[in-house]
C-alpha cells in the first residue's frame, strides 16, 4: 500500500519521491497559505501550467490543501488564485512532476499590490473559466484534456471541436484547440482558433502568447513579436511570453531586444527555460563575442545535459576554448 503524505505547514517548496506501482504519471500534493504562513480557508483555485496555456485545475479545501493527479511527468508553474474577496495576490511556484511519484509544494499567496499595478500580472481572465459553459461543453473539455494527457492528439482535437460545437464562446476551449493545432503543425487553423479566443476576450494571456507562437512558426516576425508585446502587457513576468519575444526580436535583427528579453526568460524561468541560454550563445557568437558564447552554450549545457542537442553544443564549445 502506498500512503500520501500531506505536506507540512510553512515548509518551502520540495518534492517527495513516493513510488506507487508503475504509473506512467505522477501526481501533486500542496497547501496554498497566506503571506502570514497560515493556511487559505477559503476555496482558491490552483492552477497547473505549461508553457501553451493551462493543463489542470483544482481548488483548496477547508484547509487549503489540494491534489493534482494523474500529472503528466514534466516541468510546470503551479499557480494560486487570490481568495474571492481578493485581499491576496497570486502566488505560484515551479513543479517537477515525475513518473510514479508524488511531488509536494507549497504555494505562498502575496501580499495585496496597489491598485495600480495588481491587475499587470493577471494571467487568466473571467472569460476564460466562463461560469456559464454548459455541462456537455464542459465534459467534451474534460475528456480532451485526459485524452491529450495520454497522447492522444487526434481524439483531443475532435473533442474539442465539440465543446465548442456546443458552446461556440468557450475560450478555454478555442486557446487549447489552437495549441494542439500548432502542436500539429496545422498553422492557419490553429491561428483562426486563437483569434476567436481573443474576440472573446482580448485580455487574455494564453491565447495571446500561443497565438504569438503561431505566427513565429509561420516566420511572421512582426506580428508574432506585436502579439507577444500584448501578451507581455497581461503577463509581465511571463517566461514564456520573454523567451518567444526573444527569438522574434532575433528573427528581425534587433539583437539588444533579443537579448534582453532571452535573459529576462532565463531569470524569470529558471533551468525550465535553459534554451533561452543557446539562443544566447547563438547571439553572442554572431556578434564574435566568443568568451560569453561560450559561457552561455556551457551554462546551457549544465542546466540541460540531456538536450538533444547536446553533442552538437559540446563540439562547438570543443571550438571556442
Amino acid at each position: 500500500m502506498c500512503f500520501k503524505s500531506r505536506l507540512l505547514l510553512a515548509l518551502p517548496l520540495f518534492f517527495a519521491t513516493i513510488v506507487c506501482g508503475q504509473s506512467n504519471t505522477g501526481s501533486i500534493h500542496g497547501n496554498v497559505l497566506k503571506p502570514d504562513s497560515t493556511p487559505i480557508t477559503s476555496a482558491v483555485k490552483v492552477t497547473l501550467k505549461v508553457m501553451r496555456g493551462d493543463q489542470m485545475i483544482a481548488y483548496t479545501d477547508q484547509e487549503g490543501r489540494f491534489d493534482l493527479l494523474n500529472v503528466t511527468p514534466g516541468d510546470y508553474t503551479i499557480e494560486a488564485d487570490s481568495d474571492r474577496e481578493r485581499r491576496f495576490d497570486v502566488g505560484s511556484e515551479r513543479v517537477q512532476v515525475r513518473r510514479g511519484v508524488s511531488s509536494l509544494v507549497t504555494i505562498y499567496l502575496k501580499e495585496k499590490k496597489t491598485e495600480t499595478s495588481s491587475n499587470r500580472g493577471k494571467s487568466i481572465s473571467v472569460a476564460m473559466f466562463d461560469q456559464h459553459v454548459p455541462s456537455a461543453a464542459k465534459k467534451e473539455f474534460d475528456k480532451a484534456t485526459k485524452l491529450s494527457a495520454d497522447g492522444n492528439g487526434i481524439e483531443s482535437i475532435a473533442a474539442l471541436k465539440r465543446a465548442i460545437a456546443i458552446y461556440p464562446n468557450y475560450l478555454a476551449a478555442h486557446n487549447d484547440l489552437g495549441a494542439q493545432l500548432l502542436e500539429q503543425g496545422e498553422f492557419a487553423e490553429a491561428e483562426n482558433q486563437l483569434q476567436a479566443a481573443i474576440k472573446i476576450d482580448s485580455k487574455a494571456f494564453n491565447p495571446q502568447l500561443n497565438l504569438g507562437i503561431v505566427l513565429l512558426r509561420q516566420n511572421k516576425f512582426s506580428e508574432a513579436l506585436t502579439t507577444l508585446d500584448k501578451a507581455l502587457s497581461i503577463e509581465p513576468a511571463a517566461p514564456a511570453a520573454h523567451l518567444y519575444a526573444g527569438m522574434a526580436s532575433l528573427n528581425l535583427n534587433d539583437t539588444a531586444r533579443g537579448e534582453k528579453e532571452l535573459n529576462a526568460a532565463y531569470d524569470l524561468g529558471g533551468s525550465t527555460y535553459a534554451v533561452a541560454l543557446l539562443h544566447l550563445g547563438k547571439l553572442y557568437l554572431k556578434r564574435g563575442e566568443r568568451e560569453m558564447a561560450l559561457k552561455s552554450f556551457e551554462s546551457y549545457l549544465r542546466e540541460s545535459p540531456n538536450a538533444p542537442d547536446a553533442a552538437q553544443v559540446e563540439k562547438l564549445i570543443g571550438t571556442l576554448r
